[in-house]
């Protein structure tokens, strides 16, 4: 008499639970995030906003209940989605090592060698994969007809850094030994990456400049990359915090969790006081307020004093400075050898100023630079290419420029 019962209630009780978890998202959502209107779509936004945290709410559920961690189920669930087969672009998945990696490849034959992409998708280290992006890849391979490597990089909460970033510089290295295999012209090698995959691309063109026994760096794709973890007080920092789909607290649990911080410090290095007073003169020349354009600082921005130094902060989270954190600190020498770049960055976007004061010290040191600013833009939007109905026009407008870059190399 009670399974039977047990087995009626059960699911019912599970219903409700999953009704209840539903409304709680939708809820605090509708108190919490900050959807601009200039968007061009914000209830479309916000959908996609409230499904992204339904699946890191289920997550945290699933992670408290020692079931897996919430990047694991949010990845798992991500990759469910079947993937587009396009007739003209040939997939194979490979792996380098232990690094899984996709080759896209035109199916169309052609009588010269053809252009390199070696592509690191986003995520913070925690969501994307190699399923999450493998329409823009598809695309990319395509429309530029060019041979795509996607890598599919080891992410947390196994792998803190440095290990995405070694990951990528590994299979990059990988590829360029072996251009003549996958038919790729030497000296028409690009890497892109946008968000986290940004910074692997901006990391490791660093990296690459003094290796006279690889094939050089032709260009850097840049979309909206994270450059540094120092600031947190500029004007992108204060004027989208709240916006979908990078909130800043969003940002410092991925920032945490890849660089193994305590969360405890959030407020000691919101304020600034987890590095000395001489470091922040040191890089004030690179990342100071000043180096902003007047435009970006009209839509409510305050400039704000740091405060004294938190010895034990700044104990925890120096490493923050390591260039494999922060490409934005890399010194002059290094930066003006750098291969021309395309850089797009979003105004709703936390990290916006990043790619602001990214392009300044290029364009400074006489590094080409091709500039994209999305008016409607915000942090992720790429990431809703072919996405069909939860698809933006901007996502399409960032495709169209990339490849408009490509195609002029």
């Amino acid at each position: 008499m009670v399974l039977p019962l047990l087995l009626l209630v059960l699911p019912g009780a599970a219903c409700v639970f999953s009704l209840g978890v539903g409304l709680w998202v939708v809820c605090s959502q509708l108190l919490t995030a900050d959807i601009p209107a200039a968007v061009g779509h914000p209830l479309k936004l916000w959908v996609l906003h409230c499904l992204l945290e339904l699946l890191m709410t289920w997550g945290r559920i699933f992670e408290k209940l020692r079931i897996c961690s919430m990047p694991e189920f949010v990845r798992f669930v991500h990759d469910l989605q079947p993937l587009k087969k396009d007739p003209d672009v040939r997939v194979t998945d490979l792996r380098y090592g232990t690094i899984p990696v996709r080759l896209y490849q035109p199916k169309a034959s052609s009588c010269t060698l053809r252009r390199g992409i070696v592509f690191y998708h986003g995520g913070g280290g925690i969501l994307g994969s190699l399923n999450t992006h493998h329409s823009i890849c598809c695309h990319l391979s395509k429309e530029s007809d060019a041979v795509l490597l996607a890598v599919g990089y080891r992410k947390l909460p196994q792998h803190k850094s440095p290990v995405p970033v070694s990951d990528c510089l590994a299979a990059t290295i990988r590829f360029l030994k072996s251009l003549k295999t996958y038919g790729v012209d030497p000296a028409r090698v690009v890497v892109c990456g946008e968000s986290a995959g940004g910074a692997a691309a901006a990391i490791i063109c660093q990296n690459l400049v003094d290796s006279p026994d690889l094939p050089k760096i032709r260009a850097q794709i840049l979309i909206y990359p994270t450059l540094q973890c120092l600031d947190f007080q500029s004007p992108s920092y204060q004027q989208n915090k709240n916006i979908p789909l990078l909130s800043l607290s969003f940002l410092f649990y991925c920032l945490c969790s890849y660089l193994d911080i305590s969360p405890s410090w959030k407020s000691t290095v919101l304020k600034g006081a987890h590095l000395p007073a001489e470091v922040w003169e040191k890089y004030r020349k690179w990342i100071g307020v000043e180096n902003i354009p007047e435009r970006f600082k009209k839509r409510g921005y305050r400039w704000m004093p740091r405060e004294p130094l938190n010895e034990d902060a700044y104990q925890e989270a120096k490493f923050m400075l390591d260039l494999a954190n922060s490409p934005l600190l890399a010194e002059d020498e290094v930066v003006s050898r750098l291969p021309e770049a395309c850089i797009v960055s979003c105004e709703y976007d936390l990290l916006r100023d990043h790619s602001l004061l990214y392009k300044k010290r290029l364009e400074d040191l006489r590094v080409p630079v091709t500039w994209h600013h999305m008016e409607d833009g915000f942090h992720g939007v790429f990431t809703t290419f072919d996405m069909g109905f939860l698809s933006f026009p901007c996502s399409s407008r960032i495709m169209n420029a990339v490849v408009h870059f490509l195609k002029g190399l």
